[in-house]
């Protein structure tokens, strides 16, 4: 059952990010759902959970592979330091928390492109995007906990 459900919840992500948009900018939900999986779930799952995300999120996009695989990966992984081991948990932590973990994302995908590809569009507009997609994501963070809250 709970494989179902996170099965689902990847496929709404993505389908929710194709179809909805703020500004012209769509949220970045996959790495909203790497945080909460690596926030309920510790480093290893959550790395190998966001990483998962992160590949689909690549073979979706038609680049090349890998850039969105590290970035979901490493927000998977950071996540699970904020349920308690380090910080003691508040809801402003999780909005801070995944602000900074989906700008972490984007500009990780950024540069990657970047480097490794072509540059995806202005570093100007990157920022924005990034930005902008962080306090997409900040709501979410206020209503998400670690499992031992």
């Amino acid at each position: 059952m709970k494989k179902v459900l996170f099965c689902s919840a990847v496929f709404l992500s993505f389908l929710l990010e194709s179809r909805i948009s703020f500004f012209g900018i769509q949220p970045d939900l996959s790495a909203a759902l790497a945080f909460y999986f690596g926030l309920r779930n510790g480093e290893t799952k959550g790395m190998l959970f966001g990483s998962l995300v992160g590949l689909i999120g690549d073979g979706l996009s038609g680049g090349i592979l890998g850039p969105n695989l590290l970035a979901k990966g490493l927000v998977g992984f950071f996540a699970s330091f904020m349920s308690g081991s380090v910080f003691r948990w508040t809801p402003l932590l999780g909005l801070i928390g995944i602000s900074v973990l989906t700008a972490l994302a984007g500009l990780t995908v950024f540069l990657s492109r970047t480097f490794f590809e072509h540059p995806p569009t202005s570093a100007s507009r990157a920022i924005t995007i990034i930005l902008i997609s962080a306090v997409i994501n900040s709501s979410i963070g206020l209503f998400v906990r670690p499992r031992d809250e």
